[in-house]
């Protein structure tokens, strides 16, 4: 079964163009902190070397890496911001417009 926070946010980008998702992991730090809010826009027109996408690699779901390779029949290459290469995808749904983070307070 997929996971509903990727269904919801496909649906999202499908109807509106954008949707926000919450992220965890530190594969893109420190771009992009754990537990950040990303706001995604699709992109109709297409995504470019260094945008950060939400996409499907291998069939499995990644929700926010970098482009860093673009073939014409490959597709676009996605990696983390440490250098690791997720491998070649043709569905990305959308690309990171906003990034937000707020730090929990001790207390």
């Amino acid at each position: 079964m997929e996971n509903p926070k990727y269904v919801k946010a496909i649906s999202e980008l499908a109807k509106d163009g954008t949707t926000v998702m919450k992220v965890f992991g530190n594969s893109m730090t420190p771009i992009i902190k754990s537990g950040s809010t990303l706001t995604f826009k699709r992109c109709d027109e297409g995504y470019e070397k260094g945008d950060i996408v939400f996409c499907r690699v291998n069939g499995r779901f990644i929700d926010a890496h970098k482009i860093t390779s673009i073939n014409e029949k490959r597709g676009y290459l996605i990696s983390n911001n440490h250098g690791h290469d997720n491998g070649w995808s043709h569905q990305i749904f959308g690309k990171v417009v906003k990034i937000e983070f707020v730090e929990s307070k001790k207390i």
